[in-house]
Formats: structure tokens, C-alpha cells, sequence
């Protein structure tokens, strides 16, 4: 019985110092995700505070989620294997975080209008039930509609360079198209599937006559005990969509900068 009661104990204090430093983590940082969807840009390096942060990004390639500090970062993206120089970056911004929360920023555009899109990302999800939101990243393509094919649509007139709010469905296989405010189909997305407990981020890339989607998991309550999902993305088995995988484990973070490199492969 003493050896039991001290067996259980040692698996108390095991728990709260896991629980202990999962709130400590949240109190102190939030998550962020990098997207390349410039069409016409080539790979490029992203700086945070200075720091080479991710390396050789391809168009449609994501970072997955990177744990960063609370607070506000200079983020600067450069063609890949270009040398740093503080101002000469083809796009850099200020961008605020706050402590728990999630981001996905898009380098969206054409190469010589290129821009930040920031979005909030939703980490909670009604049981049972799946969440989406589509962004329009598609610099040269009209306001379009997303729904049901030959039916109603999900998402009505999204625009570039915007990101919808989410909207909650059940969870299921559901036959899409991206399509024109006249009807007008413009991409089918057949066999779409939207597992239950997950949230997903649908984003139209490319160019209008090229148009293609990336499909990211935002959240996905059983892939880990903290309810973020295993690899960023899902797999092409549970979609018929354009998934981007890109592999490695996440950042992590202290004071102001970041750690690990990370290099892109499409």
C-alpha cells in the first residue's frame, strides 16, 4: 500500500508539472503560421527580430505552427539565400501577438505589390461538429462563391485579399466548387472531407487561370493532448484538395528570438 500510495504521488506531481508548464506556455506565448502565396515570387527566407527563422519557403508551402512570444515581432521576408540587410527587405511588417492565441500570415500578392494577410486563427470547435473559413490569396481572380455544387452556397462574394469567418458544418463529405456570383464554375473540389472536432483553413492560390486550393488544419481536438494538430496539415487521404505538407518540428521560443532553422521542401 505505501509503495502504491507513493507510485501515485510521483504521477501527481508528474501531472501538475505537465499542466504547470502547458498554462505557463500559454500565459506567455502565442502561435504562428507562415503561408507563401505569391505566385510569381520565388522561394524566400523569413526573418523574425533579425533572426533566419524559416528557409527556402516555396509558393504553397506552409510553416506549420511556431511557438513565438507574446508580444510584437518584426517579421521580414527576403528571396532564399539572399544576404540580410536591415531595410532591405521585400516585405517586412510589425506584427503584434498575443498570449495564447494562433496567427497564419500569408505573403500574398504578386511579387511587386507583395503583402502581409494576417488572420486569427480559431482553436476550439463545437463537439462533433467541423469549422472552415476560406481566403481568397488569389491576386488576379474575381469575387467568388464557395458552396455546395448546383446548390447553396457556404461562403458568398469572398475577395482578395480577405479571409472569411469561420463557419461551423457537420462533419461529413461534401461536394464543392469554387464558383463565380453567376454560377459560373470556376475550380470543383469533389469528395471534400471535413472530419468532426477539427478546424480548417481553406485558401484559393495562384492566379485565376490557374486556381488551386491549400487546405490547413487549424485545429484538431484528438491529433494531441493539446489539441494542435500533428503535422499542420492533413493528409491526402482525408481529401481530395491540394494538401502542402511541409515537415519538422515546431520552434520553439525564448525571450525575443527564435530557434531551430527550418528548411522548406515542396
Amino acid at each position: 500500500m505505501k509503495k502504491m500510495f507513493g507510485s501515485l504521488s510521483v504521477a501527481m506531481v508528474l501531472v501538475l508539472s505537465l499542466f504547470a508548464a502547458g498554462v505557463l506556455a500559454d500565459s506567455h506565448t502565442a502561435k504562428l503560421r507562415v503561408v507563401h502565396a505569391s505566385p510569381d515570387a520565388p522561394a524566400v527566407d523569413v526573418y523574425v527580430n533579425g533572426d533566419l527563422t524559416l528557409e527556402e519557403v516555396p509558393f504553397k508551402a506552409d510553416s506549420g505552427y511556431l511557438d513565438v512570444p507574446a508580444g510584437t515581432h518584426t517579421v521580414e521576408v527576403f528571396a532564399a539565400g539572399s544576404e540580410y540587410s536591415e531595410g532591405e527587405a521585400v516585405l517586412q511588417a510589425d506584427l503584434s501577438v498575443e498570449a495564447g492565441q494562433a496567427y497564419t500570415v500569408a505573403a500574398a500578392n504578386t511579387l511587386e505589390s507583395l503583402e502581409f494577410v494576417v488572420a486569427e486563427d480559431s482553436m476550439s470547435v463545437t463537439e462533433g461538429k467541423a469549422k472552415v473559413r476560406v481566403g481568397h490569396l488569389s491576386p488576379d481572380a474575381p469575387a467568388v462563391d464557395v458552396g455546395i455544387i448546383g446548390g447553396d452556397a457556404v461562403f458568398s462574394g469572398a475577395e482578395f485579399p480577405a479571409v472569411t469567418d469561420y463557419t461551423e458544418l457537420d462533419a461529413g463529405t461534401y461536394d464543392l466548387e469554387i464558383r463565380l456570383s453567376d454560377g459560373t464554375q470556376v475550380l470543383p473540389l469533389e469528395g471534400t472531407e471535413f472530419a468532426a472536432d477539427t478546424v480548417y483553413s481553406v485558401f484559393a492560390v495562384n492566379t485565376a487561370d490557374s486556381l488551386e486550393v491549400l487546405a490547413l488544419v487549424d485545429y484538431e481536438a484528438a491529433a494531441s493532448p493539446d489539441g494542435m494538430p500533428t503535422t499542420g496539415l492533413g493528409t491526402p487521404e482525408q481529401s481530395q484538395m491540394n494538401w502542402s505538407l511541409a515537415a519538422g518540428s515546431f520552434v520553439l521560443a525564448a525571450g525575443g528570438g527564435l530557434f531551430l532553422r527550418r528548411r522548406f521542401q515542396h
